[in-house]
């Protein structure tokens, strides 16, 4: 029998979802895995999400948003954690003992979701805004009412992305003394039980294919109605048509 047949078994097992005083339990682990995520991307969120509404709505500070972003890809996560568990007191608001963590794998996901926030509003027709601020809407309806509707899409992509940068990365987390669904793997490797790890592995990927397909879901239903989801074909070659007159120099007379 092979180790992911063994693996699915495992997890199948009624005892395995009990925690007990040698083991924690699937239930448990699935539980501290979800607030651990939830929480690092509810805190990246509060950060990004209007950092990115702001930069995209303006166009101000970009170029900034794009190297701090890079740099925070650029740091170790081990290396990162461990340090702050060493120096970094709790926060008030944070569940006592898991400050460090969730400042870590927080820190994972402004990344994406600074990204995803200010490109959703970068997409957007610059012409539909300037239509917009000559009917006299403010900046807030601007933002508020037309951006957001319209860029809504590539933001949830971008919380998306950084969900499950989050949910892969939360398994490390056991090796600094927290529950997660990675205490399997951490526990197996440690006890040579690769049953263990595998089941572990597996329980992993099938939350994040879960995480992915919801957010998937939203990201589809959210396109207000009236918007299309794709370019239709006389669209695209009318697309292709003027930027192919742009180029060469050809005018281009209305309704063509």
């Amino acid at each position: 029998m092979s180790l992911i047949v063994q693996g699915f078994l495992w997890i199948f097992v009624p005892a395995h979802w009990t925690t007990s005083a040698t083991s924690a339990g699937i239930g448990n682990a699935l539980a501290q895995h979800l607030a651990l995520s939830g929480l690092s991307l509810l805190v990246a969120g509060v950060i990004a999400l209007p950092l990115g509404l702001y930069i995209g709505h303006t166009g101000k500070g970009r170029g900034v948003a794009i190297v701090s972003s890079n740099i925070a890809r650029a740091i170790p996560t081990l290396g990162l954690l461990s340090i702050l568990l060493l120096y970094l007191p709790d926060v008030p608001f944070l569940p006592s003992g898991y400050t460090p963590d969730i400042v870590v794998f927080a820190l994972l996901a402004i990344p994406p979701l600074l990204a995803g926030s200010y490109a959703g509003l970068e997409a957007i027709d610059r012409q539909t805004i300037d239509a917009a601020r000559a009917i006299g809407m403010t900046e807030w309806q601007i933002l508020t009412k037309v951006e957001i509707p319209l860029g809504i899409a590539l933001i949830i992509g971008g919380i998306r992305s950084s969900s499950l940068q989050i949910v892969a990365t939360v398994t490390i987390a056991p090796l600094f003394t927290q529950i997660t669904l990675g205490t399997f793997i951490a526990d197996g490797l440690a006890q040579a039980d690769y049953v263990k790890v595998v089941a572990g592995a597996i329980l992993v990927a099938a939350l994040a294919l879960i995480i992915d397909g919801l957010f998937a879901i939203v990201q589809r239903f959210v396109v207000p109605r009236g918007v299309s989801r794709r370019p239709t074909k006389e669209k695209s070659t009318t697309a292709r048509g003027t930027a192919l007159a742009a180029k060469t120099g050809t005018p281009i007379q209305e309704g063509n």
